[in-house]
């Protein structure tokens, strides 16, 4: 009989060290790690920082990657990455710049003075995203001819040596580029200079912005927003900024 109850025993403590409380187990279980907030740029994701800041390509300000306190979405066709954007129309110099005609002109004195713009970036050999900047530049006009005709668009290229007068008149021909649109190239230093001015200089044609700037010289009011979002929203943007006073 003692034998029994001896061995019953032996099995009980044996079951304890065996399998272990709950308790212990939660106790043993290590504290999830904090994961580190990157930062990236909503038109070159490609870009990551440890750091808050803006980006080395286009300056937009740098956002938070998942997870993020206040996460903000990506820039999408149905939505622009408006930013209020730090620049005044005293900051456009007036260089000597040709358009698709060959026609030469002053830059801000023709093109910009007195006017409500939207100037995007292009290059006419580009085959990835030029062609949609300028098809949709091209829609935004066609909707803008209806309700604010006054509007300028204005495409300068970033590959000036290559892009002549005529390589741009058959580009702006190509997507049937209506009156009020000029393309812009010129001297490479001018072009250059033109582009650093604008917060669009770059020493890579292929790593040009793919904003946009919008400006009302009149009121002197100056924005930023995605190239790539929808017309109807690209629209909305251009109306709000030629309202302001």
């Amino acid at each position: 009989m003692l034998i029994k109850v001896f061995f019953a025993i032996s099995i009980v403590v044996a079951a304890t060290f065996a399998f272990p409380t709950s308790g212990v187990v939660t106790a043993q279980t290590k504290p999830k790690q904090q994961q580190s907030v990157t930062y990236s740029c909503p038109m070159h994701p490609d870009f990551k920082s440890k750091k808050p800041g803006r980006c080395p390509k286009c300056g937009m300000t740098l956002r938070p990657d998942s997870p993020a306190p206040t996460p903000q979405p990506s820039p999408s066709p149905t939505a622009a990455a408006t930013e209020n954007y730090s620049f005044s129309s005293l900051q456009i110099p007036n260089v000597r710049v040709l358009d698709q005609n060959g026609r030469a002109l002053d830059f801000y004195s023709d093109l910009i003075k007195g006017h409500n713009v939207a100037i995007n970036f292009i290059f006419t050999t580009c085959t990835t995203v030029c062609p949609v900047l300028t098809a949709t530049f091209r829609r935004v006009q066609s909707e803008l001819e209806k309700s604010q005709p006054d509007v300028k668009l204005i495409s300068i290229s970033v590959d000036p040596t290559v892009d002549t007068p005529e390589r741009l008149r058959d580009f702006a021909e190509k997507f049937k580029a209506g009156p009020g649109w000029t393309f812009v190239t010129g001297d490479k230093t001018e072009i250059d200079s033109l582009l650093q001015r604008l917060g669009a200089g770059v020493g890579n044609k292929n790593d040009h912005t793919s904003m946009i700037l919008i400006g009302n010289d009149p009121a002197d009011v100056w924005t930023r927003t995605y190239g790539l979002s929808s017309p109807t929203v690209l629209i909305k943007v251009i109306s709000d900024t030629a309202s302001r006073k």
